[in-house]
């Protein structure tokens, strides 16, 4: 896992080019009786489940203050009923055969989606192929959670493509290079006493995290709260500001006993508005005598997609030291692949979806 950290980077960089070979077409014809045509869409709808999905959150955290749509994540087997022909779908799935959103491509074609997907083959690229629809293929043979960098980059350059935003290389760019410092900076060849994600790492030991953000680095908690559950294998969650101001902070006047083995994350900006900084002072203030300890980590890069970006690759090897020293691998997810098997043996719901591909077909 060490190595997809480090690599992060590149994978983006690799990404970016991959999404730009991608041709979309005015229409695509799905059968004699059926086409799609793709236009300026008038809502945008991400399909994934876990870390496929994660991608679609960061980039509407991103561009929230400058995307002329909405946008929505959709982690079910069903589209929302607002969806329609006026609907851009991008459906992301690293293995492609998740079942939830093989389901909800299919439902996707039924409507007449403007339909896009993101993936490294299975079903979902086949579907694809099969129904002419544009796909990006990414590389085979990386935990789903690893291959972020693939599932994320490839989306604004096909909002750029469908003329939704204007072109956000540049920034991407910034990006990348922010994250290649960040990666130097974290390598395992660094030691612990200037290596800040081990040094980290080794605070958090027999704790539970909690990762608190404020507006747009809420998807940048939601990540590293998952890479904790995945590759430290703990328990963890997360919150944002405002909202857990009104809510979740009353949590904390438990008994000392509940909430001694709680570590807090604030994900930090040194451009928080003076509002969001002295609400986040006060929230520390409170709950600093409570919990193991609070912890800062400010985002680093000019761009807002360098910061969300930098936050995600240090949480990234966070985890993965934590899980060094816990003495645990980070690599297998034992509890997903068992409910997975679980859920297979009970239903067959990919070869439902087959036979309704084959009908839109014939």
């Amino acid at each position: 896992m060490l190595n997809h950290c480090l690599n992060f980077p590149d994978y983006g960089k690799d990404a970016i080019k991959r999404a730009e070979r991608i041709e979309i077409r005015k229409e695509v014809k799905i059968s004699d009786r059926t086409s799609i045509t793709y236009t300026t869409p008038k809502n945008i709808l991400i399909l994934g489940m876990g870390g496929s999905a994660i991608g679609g959150e960061l980039l509407r955290g991103w561009l929230r203050d400058t995307l002329p749509v909405p946008v929505d994540i959709c982690r079910d087997h069903n589209l929302p009923a607002y969806a329609n022909k006026d609907t851009l779908v991008m459906a992301i799935s690293y293995s492609g055969e998740t079942v939830e959103t093989l389901s909800a491509f299919v439902d996707a074609i039924r409507r007449r989606c403007m339909t896009i997907t993101v993936t490294s083959g299975g079903h979902l690229l086949t579907f694809s192929k099969k129904l002419n629809i544009p796909h990006v293929s990414v590389p085979q043979n990386f935990p789903p959670r690893a291959a972020f960098p693939y599932l994320f980059f490839p989306l604004p350059i096909l909002l750029t493509k469908m003329k939704i935003i204007p072109d956000t290389r540049p920034s991407a760019e910034e990006a990348l290079n922010t994250l290649k410092s960040i990666a130097e900076e974290n390598a395992p060849r660094i030691p612990i006493e200037n290596n800040p994600s081990k040094k980290l790492a080794l605070e958090l030991k027999e704790t539970i995290p909690v990762v608190y953000g404020f507006r747009f680095y809420e998807a940048v908690a939601h990540r590293m709260k998952t890479q904790f559950n995945e590759n430290s294998k703990l328990p963890s969650s997360y919150d944002v500001f405002p909202e857990l101001s009104h809510n979740e902070i009353v949590g904390w006047e438990a008994s000392d006993n509940l909430t001694r083995g709680f570590f807090i994350i604030l994900l930090r900006d040194r451009d928080d508005p003076p509002e969001v900084n002295h609400k986040i002072e006060l929230t520390k203030a409170l709950v600093s005598r409570k919990v193991r300890k609070v912890h800062e980590i400010y985002a680093r890069g000019t761009s807002r997609i360098a910061k969300m970006l930098s936050l995600v690759v240090f949480g990234d090897f966070l985890s993965v030291y934590l899980a060094i020293a816990l003495a645990i691998d980070p690599s297998p997810v034992k509890s997903i692949q068992t409910v997975k098997r679980g859920m297979k043996e009970r239903f067959d719901l990919t070869a439902k979806l087959r036979d309704e591909i084959d009908n839109m077909l014939s």
